[in-house]
């Protein structure tokens, strides 16, 4: 079963060049909105809270503070509506999934930048 899986994964499935990031970076994703026959990009912009999965099923979360309400959208690395992925900052962190980061608020709730 497994073989299987992998063999159409391997066929089928449009591998993307993404950079790469891991949690506490800053990052942005553009991705297509479709609204009828319209085809529009937008991007969210936020911190990557955790990368789940292996492979062409890899999932990464990201949250974004919308003025005093915190946003997470889970995007899976293969989506064909991803357009691009910025890393805009590295971020240091102990954790690989930073949960406790959507009890934090102010100025608890930065994260070290790592100087490139």
């Amino acid at each position: 079963m497994e073989s299987l899986i992998k063999f159409v994964q391997d066929e089928f499935v449009t591998k993307k060049e993404i950079p790469t990031f891991k949690s506490g970076d800053t990052i942005t994703v553009y991705y297509e909105i479709r609204e009828g026959d319209k085809v529009r990009t937008q991007f969210f912009k936020g911190i990557v809270i955790q990368i789940k999965g292996t492979g062409l099923t890899k999932t990464f979360t990201i949250r974004k503070m919308s003025g005093t309400i915190g946003i997470e959208r889970i995007f899976p690395i293969n989506l064909p509506a991803i357009q691009k992925i910025e890393v805009n900052k590295r971020g240091r962190v102990r954790r690989s999934r930073i949960y406790y980061f959507r009890e934090l608020r102010g100025k608890k709730a930065r994260i070290k930048e790592i100087k490139r």
